[in-house]
């Protein structure tokens, strides 16, 4: 199924929830809403639902003007925040409900099929208020999958459950998607949820489309400051500079040697992602001395604050690193791995990946048009 969304806006009274875009998910494949709360995530997938009607512009699936067609009258399922089941069901017949209306054989096979390929096979006789969060939310996408639709909305259906589930039901999900044919929306806060799952990302900030386009290249290429911090966790780390013949001067004497940057000139705002930064000096990285302001335990990796000459910086290394605060600590940069944007907030400079290449630049793709 292809849908696209020609110059969507979505206003009440004075409160605009999004301002004009145009977007055309890929068909038969996932597509990642990233951003943060607020960032019209949910806006935007109530108008491809049909649950409301934008304010300006069209919605078209296969070619066909659907603007307005209330979402029961629409091959479309959804997937929330909240685990919503159908309490005085068993766990067989929530899935079940959706193959029932449809009509049709097999619908027991089809049921302990799709409990097998989410693990909750051993469940069915259950009641949801038997179930844990995590089981609750894979009856959820159970009868969603049932439902066999050609559009699938999911609303950060893992934010309510606990880190190890998340992480177990991302994996399964990845899986699920690659193997389906439906066209999958999929709204989340985190940056890596959108990594993981792949597919294709839009990335959303108060209201407007910043970006949009494979997931690899919209992370590694970023067209603007403001994608690049929706798209770092940890936040990317944000310094001034100044650009000139091919070196950028920061604070504290610091000083990275960038000769692709020579065609740009004057302030910049250098970019490093906490993953680039490194304790141990490779070729060419630039040392940049501090003290351990705070190490922290995030999931399996080490989030590191070091107060330098340039600023606060923060560092992400795997496993668990011991650190006293108060330690004396040097950091490696290796210029390769910087971002710089304008005093616009435009990237004028990213690492080269091998066989990556620039995402065109935002005003390029607003020029032809939309995403």
């Amino acid at each position: 199924m292809q849908l696209r969304l020609e110059g969507i806006a979505q206003q009440a009274g004075s409160q605009a929830y999004l301002y004009p875009m145009t977007i055309a998910p890929v068909a038969g494949a996932v597509t990642i809403l990233l951003g943060a709360t607020q960032a019209g995530k949910t806006s935007l997938m109530r108008v491809m639902a049909g649950l409301d009607r934008p304010s300006a512009g069209k919605v078209l699936v296969d070619g066909v003007d659907v603007t307005g067609v209330p979402v029961r009258q629409r091959n479309v399922s959804m997937v929330y925040q909240q685990f919503i089941n159908y309490p005085s069901m068993r766990v067989f017949d929530n899935i079940a409900s959706p193959l029932r209306l449809r009509g049709g054989a097999d619908i027991a096979a089809r049921v302990r099929s799709l409990a097998q390929r989410l693990h909750i096979d051993h469940l069915l006789e259950r009641f949801p208020s038997e179930l844990s969060g995590g089981q609750q939310q894979r009856v959820a996408l159970a009868r969603a999958l049932a439902k066999d639709a050609p559009l699938m909305l999911l609303d950060e259906p893992l934010v309510n459950l606990d880190y190890k589930l998340r992480e177990e039901l991302r994996e399964e999900l990845s899986q699920l998607f690659a193997h389906g044919d439906a066209t999958v929306i999929y709204a989340t806060t985190e940056p890596t949820e959108a990594l993981l799952l792949g597919g294709h990302t839009a990335v959303l900030d108060a209201g407007e489309l910043l970006q949009y386009g494979p997931t690899p290249e919209v992370f590694h290429y970023p067209d603007s400051l403001r994608v690049a911090r929706a798209f770092s966790d940890p936040p990317m780390n944000l310094l001034p500079g100044e650009l000139h013949g091919g070196r950028v001067a920061l604070g504290g004497d610091i000083v990275l040697p960038l000769p692709d940057a020579m065609a740009h000139g004057g302030p910049v705002t250098v970019g490093v992602r906490a993953g680039a930064l490194r304790l141990e000096a490779g070729p060419g990285a630039v040392r940049v001395p501090g003290r351990v302001a705070l190490a922290e335990l995030s999931g399996s990796d080490t989030f590191v604050h070091v107060d330098t000459a340039v600023g606060n910086l923060v560092a992400q290394f795997p496993g668990v690193v011991d650190l006293e605060l108060g330690a004396q600590l040097a950091l490696h940069v290796d210029p390769d791995q910087v971002y710089l944007f304008d005093t616009a907030g435009r990237r004028i400079h990213a690492p080269r990946r091998p066989g990556g290449r620039p995402a065109p630049l935002a005003a390029a793709v607003a020029a032809a048009g939309g995403y």
